[in-house]
């Protein structure tokens, strides 16, 4: 696969090409404090550029081609992952991927995440991370398996949403959402959610109720794309930066306001530039939040329905400040005259 060079990156990709070719001419030619300096110029430049993302370069990021998929991370945690299909009523969707794996050193969980393809093959095969109604079917029934055996269950969502086909609709996608929102409310284990990539609308929000939700430094998560609130608001994809500044998508923007719990930091350009790193940073952090987890389902007499209803109903909570009535003279307007007097005076 080509590298992808975001257009935000260029000028750092135009100085490390530079470098190469200093590198190539130090066999014959003496560059070393050339290449140095131009070393220190790069990283300077690498760390100023991604220090200070706009929200449209987060979401750019976040559906990076070379980003790790689902897949990636599971199998990089879970070695031992083995995947369950089918929802036992229509078919297997490979747009949604389960099964149970050992999360070392915690113990076996279910993971449970959208994957989207690396190519147009692959994509068509996943539905480019579209689920269908089946797809929900086959999480919610791996999430009961789940429960049947007192494993936790962890989701990653990565998602533009769910399919919006005839198909989809004939075959009950906003009930299975549904549904799959009623059952996790009151799953009786503990559920981690993390958003890894893209979390669009009802799409990504059908495997994400959780006691703790977590969110990767350059993804996003909100009811709509960028480009179809653009599309909405000003009939035109172009103001798509706009809105996504408006929509305030971000991971920052999920934690101050009490959306997410904890953010998963990336690699200095992204989870792709190191992806080694961002697993293990990533599975040190879901240890710790499964570890907080199970002692509190084992000390908490509260019950998962309680508590994921108390944790989702603080959500979008804000104080009105009462809104206080000044008389005229108080704001510096003279007191209102008598019609009578004002038309006599008029005269």
């Amino acid at each position: 696969m080509a590298k992808t060079i975001l257009d935000f990156e260029k000028p750092l990709e135009e100085l490390e090409q530079k470098l190469d070719e200093m590198r190539t001419l130090a066999a014959t030619v003496e560059l070393s404090s050339e290449i140095a300096v131009m070393e220190g110029k790069i990283e300077a430049l690498r760390t100023e550029t991604y220090r200070n993302l706009t929200r449209w370069q987060r979401v750019q990021l976040a559906r990076h081609p070379e980003r790790p998929y689902a897949l990636d991370h599971i199998l990089a945690m879970s070695p031992d992952f083995v995947e369950l299909h089918g929802d036992r009523n229509v078919r297997d969707d490979p747009a949604i991927v389960g099964g149970f794996g050992t999360l070392e050193p915690f113990g076996s969980v279910m993971w449970i995440g959208h994957q989207k393809g690396r190519d147009t093959k692959q994509n068509v095969i996943r539905n480019f991370g579209m689920p269908n109604p089946e797809g929900y079917r086959k999480a919610l029934r791996l999430m009961k398996l789940a429960e049947k055996f007192g494993k936790p269950v962890v989701t990653l969502l990565d998602t533009p949403g769910a399919f919006p086909g005839i198909e989809a609709e004939e075959r009950g996608q906003a009930e299975a959402i549904a549904r799959n929102l009623f059952e996790m409310a009151r799953l009786n284990v503990p559920i981690v959610v993390t958003i890894i990539g893209e979390g669009a609308s009802g799409g990504a929000l059908g495997i994400g109720v959780g006691d703790r939700i977590l969110m990767l430094e350059n993804a996003w998560y909100s009811v709509i794309s960028p480009e179809s609130c653009s599309s909405i608001l000003w009939r035109s994809w172009n103001y798509k930066e706009q809105a996504a500044e408006a929509l305030k998508l971000t991971a920052l923007d999920m934690l101050s306001q009490g959306i997410i719990d904890r953010i998963v930091p990336e690699p200095l350009g992204g989870a792709h530039r190191d992806p080694q790193v961002m697993f293990d940073t990533f599975k040190q952090i879901l240890v710790e939040e499964l570890e907080a987890l199970r002692e509190l389902h084992l000390l908490e007499s509260q019950s998962a329905l309680t508590r994921r209803t108390e944790k989702f109903s603080r959500m979008g909570v804000w104080n009105e400040i009462p809104e206080v009535v000044h008389s005229p003279e108080e704001v510096g307007f003279p007191e209102a005259q008598p019609a009578e007097t004002a038309e006599s005076e008029s005269l």
